[in-house]
């Protein structure tokens, strides 16, 4: 079975997390997606400047992950006005699950939602949330496996195109819902 290990991103991961980030979001997108939305949406989402500002925020938390010590994706957590919607104090977004082609269906993506509930829990949160585009049935079915449940929805820029995505929630088990 493969080792897989997290790490927090730090600034001095920059570099490898754009390039992470546009390989793995190209990955997943490209055949959907024109040339040239594509192309404004990474140099918009991933440059260099947007994701030192988004390192530095404490409200923000990225995880390399590594599967046999090679690099295999990432998490970014957010909470607070890190979030992309306000969804109240007692939330945490999952704002990414990126993950490289070579290690998709390789347990990662339940991974990092372990971690984001980790986390969730560390701070105090009661549930996590999520976007999930409207056409990525694979990636709704495997958050609803997890537990999420379909609430709601907000409108995703991909350059100039206007795409919907699909919000989801998952209530943590804590002990303050245990004893209701």
């Amino acid at each position: 079975m493969a080792q897989v290990k997290l790490r927090k991103i730090n600034l001095t991961d920059i570099e490898t997390l754009q390039q992470l980030s546009q390989e793995t979001f190209t990955d997943t997108y490209k055949a959907q997606n024109t040339p040239e939305n594509l192309a404004t949406y990474l140099a918009s989402a991933y440059n260099l400047p947007k994701l030192k500002r988004e390192l530095a925020t404490p409200l923000a938390q990225f995880y390399f992950a590594y599967v046999d010590h090679q690099l295999a994706g990432y998490l970014k957590v957010n909470q607070g006005g890190a979030q992309t919607e306000d969804m109240g104090a007692t939330t945490l977004e999952v704002e990414r699950i990126y993950v490289r082609p070579a290690f998709k269906r390789h347990g990662l993506g339940s991974r990092f939602i372990q971690q984001a509930c980790e986390v969730a829990e560390q701070l105090g949160k009661s549930k996590i949330w999520l976007g999930v585009w409207e056409h990525n049935l694979i990636a709704q079915r495997f958050y609803t496996k997890l537990g999420f449940v379909h609430t709601g929805q907000h409108t995703f820029w991909l350059g100039t195109d206007q795409q919907t995505d699909f919000i989801m929630e998952k209530t943590l088990k804590t002990a303050e819902n245990d004893q209701k």
